[in-house]
């Protein structure tokens, strides 16, 4: 592949409201990111709007989530087409608590949406063996870390990102082992440390 930025992502799961989130964007936007990080701040589906007119355009908004067609009748879910409309070109998928606590299944993600033309945060799926690596060259498969009995395992992917307790106490020295390329960040994003996180390769 060629030379890639090193990521940092905020998943800021089900947390925030207009003025959280407005505090939140004014502190990133004011604050010196390493320009050579790519940021991307996954808000909940009905502030994807909002947190994409707040935030500077250099830090990427990514849903949470999404359903695998484009429409029909599926009372609660959003769409890929629905969330390219709202402009936003980042979405998490596969998720562990989407898994362990809603119980979907790896069939019900990764085929529409790749072809919806997404970059994909995409942890703990297994890809389809219907997809084959090669199609996927322009995406970003991210969290290929598991973390389990204390142990960071590595599976097949693209990009190789940490998930987990990534701190402003412990990116540094995160971002400086081999072969890790960025961070998927729980609630760090949502506080003044994520700044840290997102200069840990600076």
């Amino acid at each position: 592949m060629t030379s890639r930025k090193f990521f940092v992502g905020g998943n800021w799961k089900l947390n925030g409201d207009k003025k959280s989130i407005e505090e939140l964007a004014n502190t990133l936007n004011n604050a010196k990111l390493n320009p050579d990080t790519e940021v991307v701040c996954g808000a909940p589906s009905i502030y994807l709007d909002y947190a994409r007119s707040k935030l500077n355009p250099n830090i990427d908004v990514a849903a949470q989530n999404c359903y695998k067609v484009a429409k029909g009748a599926f009372t609660g879910e959003i769409s890929p087409a629905m969330i390219k409309d709202c402009g936003i070109k980042w979405v998490i998928l596969g998720h562990s608590e989407r898994r362990h606590v809603f119980g979907e299944s790896d069939e019900l993600k990764t085929i529409n949406t790749v072809f919806f033309g997404f970059t994909i945060i995409q942890q703990q799926i297994q890809i389809s063996s219907t997809i084959q690596i090669s199609d996927l060259c322009c995406y970003i498969y991210i969290y290929i870390y598991i973390y389990k009995n204390n142990l960071w395992s590595k599976c097949h992917c693209l990009w190789s990102t940490i998930s987990g307790s990534v701190t402003g106490g412990t990116c540094k020295e995160l971002a400086s082992q081999k072969d890790v390329d960025g961070f998927l960040v729980g609630g760090a994003s949502l506080k003044p440390e994520f700044i840290e996180i997102i200069n840990a390769k600076a």
